[in-house]
């Protein structure tokens, strides 16, 4: 079962790079998950200046360029992970935000996690 699990804070962590602890016990914890299949894939995101939002209001569009100054909070990055439970998606969850708690004590955020819906693929013509 596939959960994807979103990192969220205030963008005002991005003013201050991240401790180098946590920096080097995060990239054990991306090669750990790589090396045991869990991680399927994962990446911070860059500020909200340099994305965009396409809203459907209405029957209309609209797309509004960042930074996003209304948003109290952001989506940081994400990790998708394959796991056989919702109990072993919500134990690296928790380590995650465990190394961060250890490593840059500072920090507020959380990590939400949430199963991916399946679709079954349209048959090939």
């Amino acid at each position: 079962m596939r959960y994807m699990m979103f990192v969220i804070h205030s963008e005002d962590y991005r003013n201050h790079p991240p401790p180098q602890g946590l920096m080097d016990a995060m990239e054990q914890f991306v090669r750990e998950g790589f090396a045991n299949k869990t991680l399927v894939d994962t990446a911070g995101l860059q500020t909200t200046d340099k994305g965009a939002r396409v809203r459907l209001s209405k029957g209309k569009l609209k797309v509004t360029d960042g930074p996003f100054t209304e948003a109290k909070e952001i989506i940081g990055g994400y990790a998708l992970v394959e796991v056989e439970s919702h109990a072993e998606a919500m134990q690296i969850a928790t380590k995650f935000m465990e190394l961060h708690r250890l490593h840059w004590p500072e920090f507020e955020g959380m990590c939400e996690v949430r199963p991916l819906e399946v679709f079954d693929a349209p048959p090939q013509k």
